[in-house]
Protein backbone atom coordinates (compact mmCIF):
# COMPACT_ATOMS: atom_id res chain seq x y z
CA UNK A 1 0.00 0.00 0.00
CA UNK A 2 2.78 2.07 -0.39
CA UNK A 3 2.62 5.46 -3.10
CA UNK A 4 3.22 3.52 -6.27
CA UNK A 5 -0.06 0.87 -5.03
CA UNK A 6 -3.03 1.52 -7.10
CA UNK A 7 -4.72 4.10 -6.02
CA UNK A 8 -7.86 2.56 -6.64
CA UNK A 9 -7.22 -0.11 -4.29
CA UNK A 10 -8.78 -1.85 -7.28
CA UNK A 11 -7.55 -5.33 -5.72
CA UNK A 12 -10.45 -5.65 -3.44
CA UNK A 13 -12.15 -4.75 -6.09
CA UNK A 14 -10.81 -8.21 -7.96
CA UNK A 15 -11.27 -10.28 -4.75
CA UNK A 16 -15.21 -9.40 -5.25
CA UNK A 17 -15.16 -9.98 -8.61
CA UNK A 18 -13.63 -13.57 -8.15
CA UNK A 19 -16.11 -14.21 -5.09
CA UNK A 20 -18.69 -13.41 -7.83
CA UNK A 21 -17.54 -16.24 -10.36
CA UNK A 22 -17.43 -18.20 -7.68
CA UNK A 23 -20.80 -17.67 -6.66
CA UNK A 24 -22.59 -17.47 -10.23
CA UNK A 25 -20.78 -21.11 -10.96
CA UNK A 26 -22.15 -22.49 -7.80
CA UNK A 27 -25.67 -21.39 -7.96
CA UNK A 28 -25.41 -22.26 -11.39
CA UNK A 29 -24.48 -26.35 -11.32
CA UNK A 30 -26.64 -26.49 -7.90
CA UNK A 31 -29.74 -25.12 -10.07
CA UNK A 32 -29.77 -26.82 -13.31
CA UNK A 33 -27.67 -29.78 -12.58
CA UNK A 34 -30.20 -32.93 -12.92
CA UNK A 35 -29.66 -36.73 -12.67
CA UNK A 36 -26.22 -38.16 -12.23
CA UNK A 37 -24.77 -35.25 -13.24
CA UNK A 38 -25.60 -34.14 -9.16
CA UNK A 39 -23.60 -37.43 -8.13
CA UNK A 40 -20.50 -36.69 -10.32
CA UNK A 41 -17.24 -35.54 -9.02
CA UNK A 42 -17.69 -32.00 -11.34
CA UNK A 43 -19.88 -31.22 -9.14
CA UNK A 44 -18.52 -31.66 -5.77
CA UNK A 45 -15.87 -29.76 -6.88
CA UNK A 46 -18.25 -27.01 -7.89
CA UNK A 47 -19.90 -26.96 -4.98
CA UNK A 48 -16.46 -27.20 -2.84
CA UNK A 49 -15.96 -23.89 -4.57
CA UNK A 50 -18.91 -22.35 -3.23
CA UNK A 51 -17.48 -22.78 0.22
CA UNK A 52 -15.42 -19.31 -1.08
CA UNK A 53 -18.18 -16.53 -1.72
CA UNK A 54 -19.31 -16.15 1.57
CA UNK A 55 -16.28 -15.73 3.54
CA UNK A 56 -14.76 -13.90 0.82
CA UNK A 57 -17.61 -11.32 0.78
CA UNK A 58 -17.57 -11.15 4.78
CA UNK A 59 -13.94 -10.98 4.67
CA UNK A 60 -13.72 -8.09 2.24
CA UNK A 61 -16.50 -6.32 4.58
CA UNK A 62 -14.22 -6.09 7.11
CA UNK A 63 -11.55 -4.72 4.91
CA UNK A 64 -13.66 -1.78 3.96
CA UNK A 65 -15.05 -1.28 6.93
CA UNK A 66 -11.67 -1.07 8.24
CA UNK A 67 -10.42 1.79 5.24
CA UNK A 68 -13.76 3.68 5.90
CA UNK A 69 -13.23 3.92 9.92
CA UNK A 70 -9.70 4.74 9.38
CA UNK A 71 -10.84 7.69 7.40
CA UNK A 72 -13.49 8.79 10.00
CA UNK A 73 -10.41 9.03 12.57
CA UNK A 74 -8.10 10.67 10.42
CA UNK A 75 -10.93 13.17 10.33
CA UNK A 76 -11.04 13.82 14.09
CA UNK A 77 -14.24 12.12 14.37
CA UNK A 78 -15.03 10.72 17.28
CA UNK A 79 -16.12 7.45 18.87
CA UNK A 80 -19.51 8.04 18.55
CA UNK A 81 -19.84 10.09 15.40
CA UNK A 82 -17.62 6.72 13.70
CA UNK A 83 -20.13 3.88 15.55
CA UNK A 84 -22.85 6.18 14.21
CA UNK A 85 -21.84 5.85 10.98
CA UNK A 86 -21.05 2.71 10.43
CA UNK A 87 -23.78 1.19 12.23
CA UNK A 88 -26.11 3.01 10.05
CA UNK A 89 -24.16 1.68 7.24
CA UNK A 90 -24.43 -1.86 8.37
CA UNK A 91 -28.26 -1.09 9.07
CA UNK A 92 -29.32 -0.18 5.83
CA UNK A 93 -27.43 -3.19 3.96
CA UNK A 94 -29.17 -5.55 6.63
CA UNK A 95 -32.25 -3.62 5.11
CA UNK A 96 -31.59 -4.32 2.20
CA UNK A 97 -31.36 -8.00 2.73
CA UNK A 98 -34.64 -7.90 4.53
CA UNK A 99 -36.30 -6.46 1.53
CA UNK A 100 -34.80 -8.82 -1.00
CA UNK A 101 -35.82 -11.62 1.13
CA UNK A 102 -39.42 -9.88 0.57
CA UNK A 103 -38.50 -9.37 -3.04
CA UNK A 104 -37.93 -12.93 -3.60
CA UNK A 105 -41.08 -13.57 -1.76
CA UNK A 106 -43.52 -12.01 -3.81
CA UNK A 107 -41.83 -12.93 -7.38
CA UNK A 108 -42.11 -16.80 -5.89
CA UNK A 109 -45.65 -16.12 -5.09
CA UNK A 110 -47.82 -19.34 -4.39
CA UNK A 111 -44.75 -22.15 -3.93
CA UNK A 112 -42.27 -20.41 -1.62
CA UNK A 113 -43.38 -20.55 2.12
CA UNK A 114 -43.85 -17.29 4.26
CA UNK A 115 -40.85 -18.60 6.50
CA UNK A 116 -38.38 -17.58 3.39
CA UNK A 117 -39.12 -14.06 5.07
CA UNK A 118 -37.06 -14.72 8.38
CA UNK A 119 -33.77 -16.96 5.74
CA UNK A 120 -30.54 -15.52 7.24
CA UNK A 121 -28.49 -15.21 3.92
CA UNK A 122 -25.17 -13.78 3.25
CA UNK A 123 -26.53 -10.00 2.78
CA UNK A 124 -28.27 -9.93 6.21
CA UNK A 125 -25.04 -11.29 7.97
CA UNK A 126 -22.99 -8.67 5.68
CA UNK A 127 -25.12 -5.81 7.42
CA UNK A 128 -25.68 -7.14 10.87
CA UNK A 129 -21.51 -7.68 10.72
CA UNK A 130 -21.28 -4.20 9.88
CA UNK A 131 -23.26 -3.23 12.76
CA UNK A 132 -21.25 -5.56 15.38
CA UNK A 133 -18.13 -3.92 13.82
CA UNK A 134 -18.97 -0.73 14.62
CA UNK A 135 -20.32 -1.22 18.07
CA UNK A 136 -17.05 -2.87 18.46
CA UNK A 137 -15.18 -0.01 17.43
CA UNK A 138 -17.31 2.59 19.48
CA UNK A 139 -15.86 0.69 22.54
CA UNK A 140 -12.44 0.46 21.66
CA UNK A 141 -11.98 3.79 20.63
CA UNK A 142 -13.94 5.49 23.15
CA UNK A 143 -11.58 3.90 25.90
CA UNK A 144 -8.54 4.63 23.83
CA UNK A 145 -9.31 7.61 22.25
CA UNK A 146 -7.35 10.00 24.30
CA UNK A 147 -4.48 7.65 25.35
CA UNK A 148 -3.14 6.27 22.12
CA UNK A 149 -1.74 7.54 18.83
CA UNK A 150 -3.00 6.65 15.21
CA UNK A 151 -1.00 4.59 14.85
CA UNK A 152 -1.23 2.45 18.11
CA UNK A 153 -5.23 2.79 17.19
CA UNK A 154 -4.80 0.79 14.38
CA UNK A 155 -2.60 -2.12 15.57
CA UNK A 156 -4.86 -2.18 19.11
CA UNK A 157 -7.91 -2.59 16.17
CA UNK A 158 -6.52 -4.95 14.61
CA UNK A 159 -5.53 -7.15 17.52
CA UNK A 160 -8.54 -6.82 19.24
CA UNK A 161 -10.09 -7.38 15.86
CA UNK A 162 -8.74 -11.33 15.42
CA UNK A 163 -9.34 -11.74 18.75
CA UNK A 164 -13.17 -11.38 18.35
CA UNK A 165 -13.26 -13.33 15.17
CA UNK A 166 -11.37 -16.33 16.59
CA UNK A 167 -13.71 -16.13 19.99
CA UNK A 168 -16.27 -16.34 17.70
CA UNK A 169 -15.20 -19.27 16.03
CA UNK A 170 -14.24 -20.87 19.27
CA UNK A 171 -17.81 -20.09 20.74
CA UNK A 172 -19.36 -21.69 17.14
CA UNK A 173 -19.52 -25.59 18.25
CA UNK A 174 -21.05 -24.90 21.75
CA UNK A 175 -23.64 -22.12 20.12
CA UNK A 176 -24.70 -24.81 17.37
CA UNK A 177 -25.22 -27.98 19.84
CA UNK A 178 -25.21 -27.51 24.03
CA UNK A 179 -25.28 -23.58 24.12
CA UNK A 180 -28.12 -22.77 21.94
CA UNK A 181 -30.06 -20.08 22.79
CA UNK A 182 -33.45 -22.44 22.50
CA UNK A 183 -35.76 -19.95 24.61
CA UNK A 184 -35.35 -16.63 21.66
CA UNK A 185 -38.09 -17.31 18.74
CA UNK A 186 -36.69 -18.92 15.79
CA UNK A 187 -36.52 -16.09 13.34
CA UNK A 188 -33.97 -14.58 16.68
CA UNK A 189 -32.73 -17.25 17.27
CA UNK A 190 -31.52 -18.07 13.88
CA UNK A 191 -29.26 -15.10 13.43
CA UNK A 192 -27.93 -16.47 16.00
CA UNK A 193 -26.91 -20.18 15.16
CA UNK A 194 -29.37 -20.83 11.52
CA UNK A 195 -31.83 -22.89 13.08
CA UNK A 196 -34.61 -21.42 10.94
CA UNK A 197 -37.69 -23.18 11.71
CA UNK A 198 -36.32 -26.81 11.20
CA UNK A 199 -35.63 -27.11 14.62
CA UNK A 200 -31.53 -27.58 14.28
CA UNK A 201 -29.22 -25.07 12.60
CA UNK A 202 -28.60 -25.18 9.40
CA UNK A 203 -25.48 -25.37 7.09
CA UNK A 204 -26.75 -23.62 4.08
CA UNK A 205 -27.57 -20.94 6.29
CA UNK A 206 -25.56 -17.40 7.42
CA UNK A 207 -25.80 -16.88 11.44
CA UNK A 208 -23.90 -14.77 13.60
CA UNK A 209 -21.70 -17.73 14.45
CA UNK A 210 -19.31 -18.47 12.70
CA UNK A 211 -19.90 -16.64 9.83
CA UNK A 212 -19.18 -13.20 11.24
CA UNK A 213 -16.06 -14.26 12.73
CA UNK A 214 -14.43 -13.56 9.02
CA UNK A 215 -15.87 -10.04 8.88
CA UNK A 216 -13.86 -9.28 11.75
CA UNK A 217 -11.14 -11.29 10.51
CA UNK A 218 -11.05 -8.82 7.83
CA UNK A 219 -11.02 -5.67 9.91
CA UNK A 220 -8.00 -6.98 11.62
CA UNK A 221 -6.43 -7.64 8.38
CA UNK A 222 -7.68 -3.94 7.01
CA UNK A 223 -6.55 -1.96 9.90
CA UNK A 224 -2.97 -4.36 10.21
CA UNK A 225 -2.76 -3.02 6.37
CA UNK A 226 -3.13 0.36 7.11
CA UNK A 227 -0.13 0.77 10.24
CA UNK A 228 2.51 2.95 9.60
CA UNK A 229 4.86 -0.41 9.04
CA UNK A 230 2.99 -1.83 6.44
CA UNK A 231 2.37 1.41 4.33
CA UNK A 232 6.32 1.67 4.30
CA UNK A 233 6.85 -1.83 3.13
CA UNK A 234 3.91 -1.52 0.83
CA UNK A 235 4.12 -4.90 -1.88
CA UNK A 236 6.61 -6.97 0.87
CA UNK A 237 3.46 -6.51 3.66
CA UNK A 238 1.29 -8.68 1.26
CA UNK A 239 3.83 -11.25 0.59
CA UNK A 240 4.10 -11.21 4.16
CA UNK A 241 0.10 -11.75 4.54
CA UNK A 242 0.12 -14.64 2.02
CA UNK A 243 3.04 -16.58 4.28
CA UNK A 244 0.82 -16.22 6.97
CA UNK A 245 -1.89 -17.58 5.56
CA UNK A 246 0.37 -20.74 4.42
CA UNK A 247 1.52 -20.51 8.09
CA UNK A 248 -2.20 -20.93 9.78
CA UNK A 249 -3.06 -23.03 7.26
CA UNK A 250 -0.66 -25.71 8.10
CA UNK A 251 -1.40 -25.19 11.97
CA UNK A 252 -4.97 -25.14 11.68
CA UNK A 253 -4.53 -29.01 10.00
CA UNK A 254 -1.84 -30.33 12.59
CA UNK A 255 -4.82 -29.05 15.53
CA UNK A 256 -7.07 -30.80 13.48
CA UNK A 257 -5.05 -33.77 13.60
CA UNK A 258 -5.00 -34.02 17.67
CA UNK A 259 -7.96 -34.71 19.81
CA UNK A 260 -10.81 -32.03 19.91
CA UNK A 261 -11.97 -30.86 22.93
CA UNK A 262 -15.69 -30.55 21.91
CA UNK A 263 -17.68 -33.21 22.32
CA UNK A 264 -19.27 -32.97 19.17
CA UNK A 265 -16.86 -31.80 16.23
CA UNK A 266 -18.13 -31.04 12.79
CA UNK A 267 -15.47 -30.08 10.56
CA UNK A 268 -16.84 -28.79 7.87
CA UNK A 269 -19.91 -26.64 9.79
CA UNK A 270 -18.59 -25.29 12.88
CA UNK A 271 -14.93 -26.34 13.59
CA UNK A 272 -12.32 -23.87 14.67
CA UNK A 273 -9.75 -25.47 12.70
CA UNK A 274 -12.05 -25.74 9.33
CA UNK A 275 -11.71 -21.76 9.97
CA UNK A 276 -8.82 -20.62 10.33
CA UNK A 277 -8.08 -22.66 7.33
CA UNK A 278 -10.34 -21.07 5.47
CA UNK A 279 -8.59 -17.65 7.01
CA UNK A 280 -5.18 -18.69 5.57
CA UNK A 281 -6.81 -19.53 2.53
CA UNK A 282 -8.20 -15.27 2.45
CA UNK A 283 -5.01 -14.59 3.33
CA UNK A 284 -3.31 -16.43 0.48
CA UNK A 285 -5.99 -14.61 -2.06
CA UNK A 286 -5.49 -11.34 -1.13
CA UNK A 287 -1.70 -11.38 -1.32
CA UNK A 288 -2.31 -13.29 -4.60
CA UNK A 289 -5.09 -10.35 -5.76
CA UNK A 290 -2.77 -6.95 -4.92
CA UNK A 291 0.41 -8.75 -6.67
CA UNK A 292 -2.02 -9.42 -9.96
CA UNK A 293 -3.83 -6.46 -9.67
CA UNK A 294 -0.52 -4.39 -8.90
CA UNK A 295 1.64 -6.07 -11.63
CA UNK A 296 -1.25 -7.42 -14.04
CA UNK A 297 -5.02 -6.47 -14.11
CA UNK A 298 -3.95 -3.17 -12.67
CA UNK A 299 -2.22 -2.42 -16.01
CA UNK A 300 -5.12 -3.44 -17.59
CA UNK A 301 -7.49 -0.63 -19.27
CA UNK A 302 -10.44 -3.44 -18.98
CA UNK A 303 -10.87 -6.62 -16.21
CA UNK A 304 -13.75 -8.60 -15.98
CA UNK A 305 -13.30 -9.39 -12.26
CA UNK A 306 -12.31 -5.91 -11.17
CA UNK A 307 -15.57 -4.93 -13.33
CA UNK A 308 -18.09 -7.30 -11.86
CA UNK A 309 -16.27 -6.66 -7.73
CA UNK A 310 -17.18 -2.65 -8.21
CA UNK A 311 -21.02 -3.78 -8.81
CA UNK A 312 -20.85 -6.94 -6.68
CA UNK A 313 -24.62 -6.33 -4.65
CA UNK A 314 -26.55 -5.52 -7.57
CA UNK A 315 -25.06 -8.81 -9.63
CA UNK A 316 -25.48 -10.66 -6.55
CA UNK A 317 -29.17 -9.34 -6.39
CA UNK A 318 -30.27 -9.82 -10.06
CA UNK A 319 -28.51 -13.59 -10.60
CA UNK A 320 -30.58 -14.82 -8.06
CA UNK A 321 -33.55 -14.50 -10.21
CA UNK A 322 -32.30 -15.88 -13.41
CA UNK A 323 -30.96 -18.94 -11.87
CA UNK A 324 -33.18 -20.09 -9.23
CA UNK A 325 -36.19 -17.52 -9.83
CA UNK A 326 -39.20 -17.74 -11.79
CA UNK A 327 -36.96 -16.49 -14.62
CA UNK A 328 -34.63 -19.05 -14.63
CA UNK A 329 -32.66 -19.36 -17.95
CA UNK A 330 -32.85 -23.21 -17.89
CA UNK A 331 -35.06 -26.13 -16.29
CA UNK A 332 -34.45 -26.62 -12.68
CA UNK A 333 -32.17 -29.71 -12.01
CA UNK A 334 -32.81 -30.76 -15.48
CA UNK A 335 -29.99 -30.56 -17.33
CA UNK A 336 -26.35 -31.88 -18.06
CA UNK A 337 -22.94 -30.44 -17.21
CA UNK A 338 -22.56 -29.16 -20.86
CA UNK A 339 -26.09 -26.73 -20.87
CA UNK A 340 -25.31 -26.10 -17.56
CA UNK A 341 -22.30 -24.28 -18.71
CA UNK A 342 -23.43 -22.96 -21.04
CA UNK A 343 -25.82 -21.18 -18.91
CA UNK A 344 -22.92 -20.24 -16.83
CA UNK A 345 -21.50 -18.48 -19.79
CA UNK A 346 -24.92 -16.49 -20.16
CA UNK A 347 -25.25 -15.57 -16.62
CA UNK A 348 -21.34 -14.30 -16.73
CA UNK A 349 -21.88 -12.36 -19.60
CA UNK A 350 -25.09 -10.53 -19.09
CA UNK A 351 -24.11 -9.76 -15.35
CA UNK A 352 -20.50 -8.34 -16.76
CA UNK A 353 -22.98 -6.21 -18.85
CA UNK A 354 -25.24 -4.93 -16.90
CA UNK A 355 -21.95 -4.06 -14.33
CA UNK A 356 -20.42 -2.17 -17.46
CA UNK A 357 -24.05 -0.33 -17.74
CA UNK A 358 -24.06 0.57 -14.20
CA UNK A 359 -20.94 1.75 -14.00
CA UNK A 360 -21.26 4.06 -16.83
CA UNK A 361 -24.43 5.17 -15.90
CA UNK A 362 -23.08 6.21 -12.31
CA UNK A 363 -19.64 8.07 -14.07
CA UNK A 364 -22.69 10.47 -15.15
CA UNK A 365 -24.57 11.17 -12.24
CA UNK A 366 -23.30 11.87 -8.57
CA UNK A 367 -23.98 9.31 -6.26
CA UNK A 368 -23.21 8.51 -2.92
CA UNK A 369 -20.18 6.63 -1.73
CA UNK A 370 -20.43 2.59 -2.23
CA UNK A 371 -21.35 0.71 0.98
CA UNK A 372 -18.32 -0.56 2.16
CA UNK A 373 -17.99 -4.22 1.87
CA UNK A 374 -20.40 -4.38 -0.62
CA UNK A 375 -20.32 -2.61 -3.77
Amino acid sequence: MSSSAPSRLGYIDLMRGLACVLMFQTHCYDAWLGGDARKSTFFMWSQLGGTFPAPLFLFLAGISFALVADKLIQKGKSANQIAYATIRRGAEILGLGLLFRLQEFVIAWGWSPWTDLFRVDVLNTIGLSMMLMGAFCWVVLSLKEAAVRLSGQRLLLAVSSAVIGLGISLLTPLIWTVWRPRGLPWPLESYIDGVHNLGEPQAWLFPIFPWTAFAFMGLAVGFLLLTNWSRLRGAATFVLVGLGGGVLIYMARRLDARPQLYLVYDFWHTSPNFFLIRVGMLLIILAASYLWWRWGAGQWGFSPLVQLGQTSLLVYWVHIELVYGRLSLLPKRGVGIGAASLGLLAIFLSMLLLSWLRTRLKEHGKEPAPVPGIA
